[in-house]
């Protein structure tokens, strides 16, 4: 297409450009300018003159550093764990929402599913402290209605990180179906109607028609979900995290913070955050062409 052409083409759909344009306004200003900054992990940050140049001075530190290397395994734990237990069950919540026939009900359980991803991380922490308080908290009393003693999950070590794999998947479960559910719709109805009057049940079309069609999506969703790997949620992690647990689970994200913003080690925290997010580009790299080696199918 010509420049004229793309030119005339906004000039036709002006609105759905001007609908646009603040998620380009978004990422320019917090995920593509930021980019420029990011030379400052090869120097020393001076508030007074010039940036001094020291090279991979910083990358060194920070991979012999204890430290690092404890939160980075954290980092990897707590990602590996979400994406094991939790990235299979939009795809599940989508299979079962697609088989309900009654319309109302159908719509009520996707406005419930879908309700907690409008709500922010402060929100669902409290919900969350509340939920598994050891005094009150409704885990607690149907444990104590089984005779079970009180657990404290919120100070556990070895309950934390379950707690925010589970909450995690009250959270984002629902919304993550709808990207399954937009690629179900797409598929012909004859299909299913072919596959009725084979007489296959309900189950047998769903693993027969829907997962084998769907499986392109669950692709592609699974290679840039693995770009996002090193995140682990700094949001979640940071209104859930306390003195006990910080041991288990503080990541990557947290760490930057604290020893960027709080520290002020500005240039060493660059280092980390360029560090978490080459380690992304390569793992999305690698699963697409590893993909689409052995299937065919890739995110381009």
């Amino acid at each position: 297409m010509t420049e004229k052409g793309i030119f005339q083409r906004i000039k036709k759909d002006w609105v759905i450009y001007l609908m646009l344009f603040p998620a380009i306004l978004y990422f320019s200003i917090f995920h593509v300018i930021p980019i420029i900054g990011m030379k400052l992990a090869f120097q020393d940050y001076r508030i007074i003159g010039d940036n001094i140049w020291v090279g991979m001075k910083h990358f060194e530190v920070l991979l012999s550093s204890p430290a690092f290397m404890d939160v980075l395994k954290n980092t990897v734990i707590i990602s590996s764990m979400k994406m094991i237990f939790f990235f299979p069950i939009p795809i599940i919540l989508s299979l079962m929402i697609n088989e309900l026939r009654n319309g109302p009900f159908r719509k009520y359980i996707q406005s419930v599913v879908y309700l907690p991803h409008f709500l922010s991380w402060v929100v669902i922490a409290g919900v969350w402290i509340s939920l598994l308080s050891p005094v009150d908290g409704g885990v607690n009393v149907i444990r104590n209605f089984f005779q079970l003693p009180s657990l404290d999950f919120m100070t556990s070590k070895d309950h934390i990180r379950w707690v925010l794999v589970f909450s995690e998947m009250w959270r984002s479960a629902g919304w993550d179906s709808i990207i399954y559910l937009a690629a179900i719709m797409k598929f012909s109805p004859a299909l299913y109607e072919a596959a009725r009057i084979d007489g296959a049940t309900t189950f047998q079309q769903m693993r027969f028609i829907t997962l084998p069609q769907l499986m392109n999506t669950v692709v592609v969703v699974f290679i840039l979900n693995l770009g996002f790997f090193m995140n682990a949620g700094f949001d979640q992690v940071f209104n859930l995290i306390n003195d006990s647990t910080i041991s288990k689970i503080d990541i990557l994200d947290t760490y930057v913070y604290r020893i960027g913003i709080l520290n002020g080690q500005y240039a060493y925290a660059t280092a980390a955050s360029l560090f978490k997010g080459v380690i992304g580009v390569i793992l999305i790299l690698s699963t697409h062409f590893v993909s689409k080696r052995l299937t065919g199918k890739g995110v381009w």
